[in-house]
């Protein structure tokens, strides 16, 4: 369908609504993706702006007065307030990584890829090849990914409480 009898379509009054959806749908999808995420980088940006100028007008406004300036903390620069420095990245990361986030969406990933490549053999029409449903191994492996992760992670976060975890203090 051209998209330019679009308009004469609709003026004559004529049944072709799935046509019309058929190309306005996938348009609206990409103007709406692309939108949504340069709003989000824009939003982001004008934050971390007004939380730089505010704190630029408060350094100022302390040497003006002659007070002591504290150093800046090392997140200040870090992206969405993440700290900047690797030590402080992997301890919350640990704390990060226990719960169990991981474990849940690993599980219900598997299970639908398990469900799909299920009704996919099920509904096949030819007896002999059913490779639709090799279709259903794509949330599979990504359930099994999230769930590798989380094994992986919470060894790891095993392995560094036997070794002395340098994050906690000692008590």
């Amino acid at each position: 369908m051209d998209p330019n009898s679009v308009a004469s379509i609709v003026a004559a009054g004529s049944n072709h609504a799935p046509q019309i959806l058929g190309v306005m749908i996938p348009i609206i999808a990409i103007v709406m993706g692309l939108g949504l995420g340069m709003l989000k980088i824009w939003t982001d940006y004008r934050k971390k702006r007004e939380i730089l100028q505010a704190h630029h007008a408060e350094r100022m406004a302390a040497i003006e007065k002659g007070i002591e300036l504290p150093p800046l903390p090392p997140q200040f620069y870090g992206s969405d307030g993440a700290p900047a420095n690797a030590a402080q990245m992997q301890r919350e990361f640990k704390g990060a990584a226990n719960g169990l986030h991981y474990l849940r969406s690993g599980l219900a990933w598997l299970l639908i890829g398990i469900a799909i490549s299920i009704a996919l053999y099920a509904n096949h029409d030819n007896e002999h090849v059913h490779t639709a449903a090799w279709w259903g191994a794509v949330p599979a492996a990504f359930g099994l990914s999230r769930l590798l992760f989380y094994f992986i992670a919470n060894h790891m976060n095993a392995g560094a409480s036997e070794h002395g975890d340098q994050s906690k203090p000692k008590e």
